[in-house]
């Protein structure tokens, strides 16, 4: 308990000071707790700030929907990204739970307490001052009525001399000695009454007194004394919460760094690379070897052979070559910018299948939606005819219909794709003659016409190729002694005709530059890869991609098939 050592004389004016000094200490105390809600208050600032960063950093690297980024999020390195940004978020949540709990159990707690403690500080001070004025007034009461009783002593003294002065005088009447007489005694007893009044003051004053200072202050000291304390107390318990708020969420803080290193332990790079196998595999068969053109052995020719007939022939062969291919080298072309065909036909048969495939998902999914759409419509119009005054049931009818037609229009479109899928799907088993068409290679009975480089392949993200310019394809007539089977075979037959829809311009080996409406004739259907061969004139022929052209086929041409 606060004490203060006081002697009568000076007691008041120390008293005085103490209270000063008391008042200035426990302020003190209140700047200090207000100093602590500051700093609290900051810190929450901070977390609301860092966890907002957070929060914004994951969902600036988030994948956007629907785009092409989001594609790559099948790899397990980019799952274990994403986790590691959702974890991030989670650890963001826990910093905005640190901010809240420390605003709500810290700052707002304080606030009220500072309040309540400001009301009793000056409580306790307006008691202490209080009874600092009453012993204040006692004491000028009792200084007052002593003053007084002095007064009237020395006035008492002066009568009574006065008085025995007049009777020891012979020449002073009996009457003037008489009035003398009786102004000593007022006097006297004025003094009498004076010492009376000065003695009940007095003991009131010790009895203020007493109680002042063994009883009033000491509780007022005593309750101030335990204010502060309280005030000590609560700080210090305050720091602990600010402590235990950061400790609550650390074993949530651990769990998401836990999660972030599974995401990382998860990461699988052989399952990655086959993925990017199988996206990216285009389903053609490797072309088969070039076989070795030996020039150095002697042509050995008869007289007819050296003939100007022959030498034409042989120039006709070499035209020939220049126009038309009887093998097909792989359709390494530039990537058309153009729009991209309904059935995906632009690309190679594997990337086709999934492309297919996927949109027969998307369509069945989107025709479950609308199959779902129509139950409630039913289950609806069925409450309506049940309980009219719900609604009414005709209301709902033109939405069936609407939905019936949205399903059967997604339908038609679902066997379009299906059958478009199936179509691919019989065709990629059977690769032999597809090998051979790609590779430029015929039978084994035919030599090969074409010796072809195919280096420096690209292939690009949509899955169609390109060719690198850097290095040029050669094709050389082959002056062998097949030269004469080969100028003696038949060119293939047509099998019907074709409109060209776009402008192609055919810069690789083995294709054929068309315009837009130009009619040519079809010598070799699609076989799956995306390419028909066509025929411009006798000396002009290649592949073209089926997208770009319109065929009629001829049905009892030879090798032409029946399209439903």
């Amino acid at each position: 308990m606060y004490s203060i050592a006081l002697n009568p004389c000076n007691s008041l004016m120390r008293q005085e000071d103490q209270f000063d000094n008391l008042e200035k200490h426990t302020q003190s105390g209140i700047d200090i707790l207000e100093k602590h809600i500051k700093f609290v208050k900051e810190r929450t600032e901070i977390e609301l700030n860092y966890a907002k960063q957070l929060r914004n950093l994951s969902k600036k690297y988030q994948p956007k929907k629907n785009s092409k980024e989001e594609e790559e999020y099948k790899y397990t390195s980019c799952k274990a990204f994403l986790s590691t940004l959702n974890e991030m978020n989670d650890y963001a949540g826990q910093h905005e739970v640190i901010s809240e709990n420390m605003t709500s159990q810290i700052t707002v707690e304080l606030a009220r307490y500072i309040q309540e403690l400001k009301q009793e500080r000056k409580s306790h001070f307006h008691d202490g001052r209080k009874a600092q004025q009453h012993i204040e007034t006692c004491w000028k009461q009792l200084e007052s009525s002593k003053r007084r009783f002095e007064r009237d002593c020395k006035e008492a003294d002066r009568a009574q001399q006065y008085f025995e002065k007049m009777d020891a005088d012979i020449n002073v009447t009996k009457a003037d000695v008489e009035k003398a007489r009786q102004q000593a005694q007022i006097r006297h007893q004025m003094a009498e009454d004076s010492k009376a009044d000065y003695s009940s003051i007095l003991q009131k004053f010790n009895h203020e007194q007493h109680e002042y200072y063994h009883t009033h202050i000491p509780n007022i000291f005593q309750k101030i004394q335990e204010m502060e304390e309280r005030r000590i107390v609560r700080i210090g318990e305050s720091m602990k919460t600010y402590a235990e708020v950061d400790r609550q969420v650390i074993p949530i803080i651990g769990k998401c760094l836990d999660g972030i290193v599974k995401a990382a332990e998860s990461i699988d790079q052989k399952n990655d690379s086959q993925l990017v196998i199988e996206a990216y595999k285009s389903g053609f068969e490797p072309p088969g070897d070039i076989e070795f053109e030996d020039y150095s052995q002697p042509m050995k020719r008869t007289v007819s052979d050296n003939s100007l007939s022959n030498s034409r022939g042989e120039g006709k062969s070499e035209l020939k070559f220049g126009g038309k291919s009887k093998g097909k080298l792989w359709p390494f072309i530039k990537k058309n910018k153009g729009a991209t065909p309904e059935d995906f036909s632009n690309l190679p048969p594997e990337q086709r299948r999934k492309k297919l495939q996927q949109k027969v998902d998307e369509l069945n999914k989107e025709i479950q939606k609308e199959m779902d759409q129509r139950d409630a419509i039913t289950k609806m119009k069925d409450v309506y005819l049940k309980n009219p005054q719900m609604g009414d049931p005709a209301s709902l009818d033109h939405k069936l219909v609407e939905v019936g037609h949205n399903i059967e229009k997604l339908r038609l479109e679902a066997q379009k794709f299906e059958s478009w899928l199936s179509e691919v799907e019989g065709r990629l088993p059977a690769r032999g003659d597809q090998a051979r068409r790609q590779s430029g290679m015929y039978d084994a009975q035919n030599p090969p016409s074409v010796n072809s480089c195919a280096q420096d392949r690209e292939s690009s993200p949509d899955g169609s190729y390109t060719e690198e310019q850097s290095q040029e394809s050669e094709v050389k007539v082959l002056a062998t002694d097949f030269d004469d089977e080969f100028d003696d075979e038949e060119p293939l037959p047509a099998i019907g005709t074709c409109k060209a829809l776009y402008t192609f311009e055919g810069q690789n080996e083995g294709t054929i530059s068309v315009a837009e409406g130009e009619t040519l004739y079809v010598i070799e259907e699609d076989k799956g890869d995306g390419w028909t061969r066509i025929r411009r004139n006798e000396d002009e022929e290649g592949y073209v991609p089926t997208s770009y052209v319109e065929v009629y086929l001829d049905k009892n041409a030879k090798g032409a098939k029946t399209y439903i």
